[in-house]
Parts: structure tokens; sequence; C-alpha cells
């Protein structure tokens, strides 16, 4: 056999053996986003922390990478270019739809099996939701559970069309930039998540003297991690546990946690999210 010959084989054989552990080189890596419900800056450093957690646990690279608006994060998981979102409610079901129930939800905050959002404002003649008529108002992101598709639900449900009866209806497109706009007077009125709210007054980012909750919704499912259905079974059971061991009594746990905004992380289903896509399907946001 010429020399020749025997480096062509050699080279095959090298090549194949890479296409066989391509597979096994990109299972090594986890690829996480979320929605992005605050700045890209704040998800970085909320996520920071957790992905070192998850790198130990998992023994894997784990690789968050922020995305541009909620529609990325749900093309991401169903289009195999993600592994693990924080979705909201609204977006878990997006994802659902678009990839024929192909996602799986894992985990979710303590908080999220009951959450809810906030009315805010400035003016002292808008004292609830029926005051909000006539006024301008902002919701975050359009595909947001609790910056959009819960607070409309509970705003027709009080007989308010945010579409007829406001003056002017706008998107921010994040929890922070509604505060922000209510706070500099660009709308009467906005809605945000619980949470969030929460974090801003607690870091002196909102002067309650100027800005004040007037509505807060009854609670309804919302935030988790997804992965997809196809993820392996046992790499999924590591992901869940490895959410579930975390305890607020473990100092570096506790710094994980309140960076989530969490008690500690519990396990969910799909089903948990049906009032999510009724409400989504009643508001006509869901085909």
């Amino acid at each position: 056999m010429s020399r020749f010959i025997k480096t062509l084989r050699a080279v095959f054989a090298t090549a194949g053996l890479l296409a066989a552990l391509m597979p096994t080189l990109s299972a090594a890596e986890l690829r996480v986003s979320a929605i992005p419900d605050e700045s890209p800056t704040e998800l970085q450093r909320k996520f920071k922390p957790l992905g070192d957690y998850l790198e130990k646990k998992l023994g894997m690279k784990v690789e968050f990478t922020p995305v541009t608006d909620y529609a990325a994060s749900v093309e991401g998981l169903a289009n195999n270019k993600l592994d693990l979102v924080w979705f909201g409610g609204f977006t878990f079901v997006q994802a659902k739809i678009r990839s024929h129930n192909q996602v799986v939800p894992l985990v979710q905050r303590e908080e999220d099996a009951s959450f809810k959002s906030v009315f805010i404002t400035t003016r002292a003649d808008i004292n609830k939701l029926e005051d909000l008529k006539g006024h301008t108002f902002s919701f975050g992101s359009e595909s947001s559970t609790s910056g959009h598709l819960m607070p409309r639900y509970y705003l027709l449900a009080g007989k308010i069309n945010p579409d007829s009866d406001l003056k002017r209806v706008a998107f921010s497109g994040a929890h922070d930039a509604t505060v922000a706009a209510v706070m500099g007077g660009k709308v009467d009125a906005g809605v945000v998540n619980i949470s969030v709210w929460e974090k801003l007054l607690a870091q002196g980012k909102v002067d309650p003297k100027l800005v004040r909750v007037f509505y807060t919704t009854p609670g309804f499912y919302d935030y988790n991690w997804t992965v997809r259905s196809d993820m392996n079974p046992e790499l999924r059971k590591k992901l869940t546990e490895a959410f579930l061991a975390l305890d607020k009594r473990n100092p570096q746990d506790k710094e994980i946690l309140d960076l989530q905004r969490a008690t500690r992380f519990i396990p969910t289903k799909a089903e948990n999210y049906n009032q999510i896509e009724s409400a989504a399907r009643n508001a006509g946001m869901l085909k």
C-alpha cells in the first residue's frame, strides 16, 4: 500500500473520529438564555453566580447569551440553539406551541406559583383601574406575562379595554423601563412585575413618595426554567436536582437565590400554565 493511500486513510479516519465526537463536544456546553425583561447587564449579573454553580454541579461549561427580544428566546429553544431558557409563563406557552410540545418546564421559584403584577402611577387622580380611562399607559414587552398578558386580562375582566378606553398605550420592552417611563412622566401609569418593583424599591431606585402602587393583581403562575424534551434524561435530572438543592441556609446558595429573587426552586409542570394559555387565547394573543 502506498504511503499516499495510508495518509488518506489516516485523514479520513481522523475526520470520522471528529465527526463522531461532535455531539459529545457540543453537549459539553449548556447554552442558556433568558427573556429580556430587564437590561442585558442586569441579566448577566444575576446569572453569573448561578452559571458558576451549575458548571460545578453538571461538570460542563455553562454559557449565558442574552437575546434581543422575547421572540428570540422562544426561537432559540425551538430551533436547538439554546438548551435552557428562563421563560415567563406566556413565553413558555409560546415555546410549547412553536415547538409542537417539545419543551419541558423543569423548575420555578416558589414565588412563581402565585406571581403578581402591580399597577403604578405618580398621579393623584388614579386610584383604581377604572381611573385609567382616558390616560396614557405603559405595558412592558408585548410577550411579557406579568408586564402585559395578565395585566391586560385583568383590565378586560374589569370592563376596561386598553385599546379603546386608554388615551395611549405604549410598550416599554422591560419592567425597569416601564418604571422609568412612569417616574419620568412619559406615561400616566404603567404595570410591572412585583418582583422587579420590590427590587427597585429595596435598591432605592424608586421614590415611593413619587410613584405608588394603586392596584395589585391576583396571583398567577409565571416564570420557569425550561429545556427541550430531547435533552439527555441524565442531564435533565442533574439540572433539576441542582436547582432544587439550592438552600438559603448555605451562604453561597443564598447569594444565588437572592439574585434570582427566590426563596427556593420547586418542580413545575406544563399544566400549571393552562390559565396563561387560556388568557392569551381570550385576549387574541395566540392564534
